[in-house]
């Protein structure tokens, strides 16, 4: 379903709604088409609005969109294709207006999300996070991040191990594996403005000498690592399966997130195939995240 507002718009919002399970995925898509701010799934009703400045030839451009939404569909050939309503909007700052929605959490029992514009609370009785996740994924209020943040706190560690983050958008796991206590964090995304707010949020928590992040591929990395994070979605995760087995450390974690709890039996094999042994699921909301153990 399409349809068109005003004529002399300042700018475009794009709802989209469509199976929960395609949102990382379609999220990656719209940003890479100019989106400045999204609002993902806010009811439970797996609507994502999206949030464009007017481009100079508007009809071309949502055609453009139109056709990468749907590409992105044939990824996903068990769910029904996405409906697509667009509205022209007067100026308003979209950039910022989404912040309406991010607001001071407990997101798992040990850990507060402050969002950078609010005044940490005296007492949470937790570790705080605080965060500025401009267009980037993470949160902590997605349940696949949830669910990610859980199993760092649930892994058994070392006195003393490192990290490697995988996909870390907003860079919150990577945060949250220092308070745990890594040594080391490397955190990696192929997408340039994600790292931008990565390293932003690492900075805003005083981490800026302890993470590194980087935009190499998994694939060029030559280190080890005690746990390896990746809140990623499925047909990425399986595809990065083997490169997770060589930068896992024997005795070490891999944990995975971004799946749904009908995706576990689709990731079981090649966690096998891989050597690795599933020691845990956690589950919220239809969403799953696998404890993965490498023997040693």
């Amino acid at each position: 379903m399409v349809s068109a507002g005003p004529s002399n718009p300042e700018w475009m919002e794009i709802s989209i709604h469509a199976d929960p399970v395609a949102h990382e995925a379609l999220s990656a898509v719209l940003f890479s088409l100019g989106c400045t701010g999204m609002v993902m799934d806010n009811c439970g009703d797996g609507i994502v609005k999206a949030y464009f400045p007017i481009p100079d030839k508007p009809e071309e451009t949502r055609e453009t969109m139109l056709s990468s939404i749907r590409e992105l569909a044939h990824h996903f050939p068990h769910m029904s294709p996405p409906e697509i309503l667009f509205t022209s909007m007067q100026d308003q700052d979209w950039g910022k207006n989404w912040r309406q929605f991010f607001r001071t959490e407990r997101v798992t029992p040990f850990l507060t999300i402050v969002p950078a514009w609010e005044s940490v609370p005296e007492e949470t009785g937790a570790a705080v996070i605080r965060m500025d996740p401009g267009p980037a994924f993470g949160t902590g209020k997605h349940p696949s991040t949830r669910l990610c943040l859980r199993a760092m706190e649930l892994a058994a560690k070392p006195s003393s191990w490192n990290l490697l983050d995988v996909g870390t958008g907003s860079g919150i796991l990577a945060i949250y594996g220092s308070m745990l206590g890594a040594k080391k964090i490397k955190a990696l995304d192929i997408d340039e403005d994600a790292l931008h707010w990565a390293e932003k949020n690492i900075r805003l928590n005083g981490l800026g000498e302890q993470v590194e992040c980087s935009s190499r591929p998994l694939a060029a990395l030559k280190d080890h690592f005690f746990m390896v994070t990746a809140n990623l979605i499925l047909h990425t995760i399986l595809d990065l399966m083997g490169h997770f087995s060589q930068v896992v450390k024997p005795g070490g974690w891999l944990i995975l997130s971004g799946l749904l709890e009908d995706q576990i039996d689709l990731v079981n094999p090649s966690l096998e195939e891989c050597g690795f042994i599933r020691e845990k699921t956690l589950s919220q909301e239809d969403w799953a995240c696998l404890l993965a153990r490498k023997p040693g």
